[in-house]
């Protein structure tokens, strides 16, 4: 996939993020990776594949948030746009354009 979609998502607070695809084989890596030994997903690994593969705009890590639920809510919204569960949202921003 040569041309990554990209997609503008403001959270609640107002802040506005860049989220950029990675491409279907990277979400797989990405999903692998988050998992621990019992194939659980760790929330410390996922927000910080999030922000390292999809959050483009601003760069940010975990560290750099005051807030944990802006935090949480800017990773839920980069994976369900990295595993197509935000397709009612692309829907919306389609009619808005």
């Amino acid at each position: 996939m040569s041309n990554f979609k990209q997609k503008k998502v403001t959270t609640k607070s107002g802040k506005e993020y860049t989220l950029q695809h990675p491409g279907v084989r990277n979400v797989t890596k990405i999903t692998d990776r988050v998992k621990n030994k019992h194939g659980i997903p760790s929330d410390e690994r996922l927000a910080e594949e999030m922000l390292q593969h999809v959050v483009v705009e601003p760069k940010v890590r975990l560290d750099d948030f005051d807030s944990y639920g802006e935090m949480t809510e800017i990773v839920g919204k980069a994976f369900a746009f990295i595993t197509g569960q935000d397709t009612d949202e692309l829907e919306d921003d389609a009619e808005d354009q």
